[in-house]
């Protein structure tokens, strides 16, 4: 039998974000998905390694490659819509938990419950990491918008830094103090000698 479940998740490449936004640079889900997998590695490796969370950092990563599956059938809705109001938040939930659960059922079988834990929604210290870092992603797209001369991000990169600011893992806050101010680096800069300072 034939199963449809990776076709479908490669078309993360085509649903693209940020659509109410004006972008110097266009980005799509299963580029996010990667930089989510990178950032999230590295808080977990954080908390394990200097705060000794009982934590496995690869299956984060996995965790965050999977996070955004749903909208290879829902699309990427824009963030002002989702949060508009409760209700909205509720349906729109309900919505992804159907399109995960039809991801789901494009597996084989013997390896659905090997993806449900994947596609589905979780308040655990997994999925916070997972929930941090596709912040920090946003954040950084922000960054990289202004840097680039685009204001249209201003506001939505001062909302997501409060947010941000607003997280209590220490790992995310180090994380944050450590590896972010380098994305505000040119290359050149980022090769300067000495570059790498503590």
């Amino acid at each position: 039998m034939i199963h449809h479940f990776f076709a479908y998740i490669a078309r993360l490449r085509y649903i693209r974000r940020w659509g109410l936004m004006r972008s110097s640079m266009s980005e799509n889900d299963a580029e996010h998905s990667l930089q989510v997998a990178m950032l999230a590695h590295g808080m977990a490796l954080i908390g394990k390694n200097r705060y000794g969370r009982d934590c496995n950092p690869e299956h984060i990563v996995t965790l965050a490659v999977y996070h955004d599956a749903s909208e290879v059938i829902t699309g990427d809705m824009p963030t002002p819509v989702k949060y508009h109001s409760l209700e909205l938040r509720g349906a729109y939930k309900d919505v992804e938990k159907m399109a995960n659960d039809r991801l789901l059922a494009m597996l084989p079988e013997d390896l659905r419950g090997c993806f449900a834990p994947y596609l589905c929604e979780g308040h655990d210290y997994d999925h916070q990491i997972v929930k941090a870092a596709d912040s920090l992603s946003a954040y950084l797209k922000c960054v990289e918008e202004r840097r680039a001369g685009n204001h249209e991000f201003d506001a939505a990169g001062e909302a997501i830094r409060r947010q941000l600011d607003a997280i209590t893992l220490p790992e995310v806050q180090d994380f944050i103090r450590e590896f972010v101010p380098s994305f505000s680096l040119t290359l050149d800069e980022l090769n300067q000698p000495g570059g790498n300072q503590a």
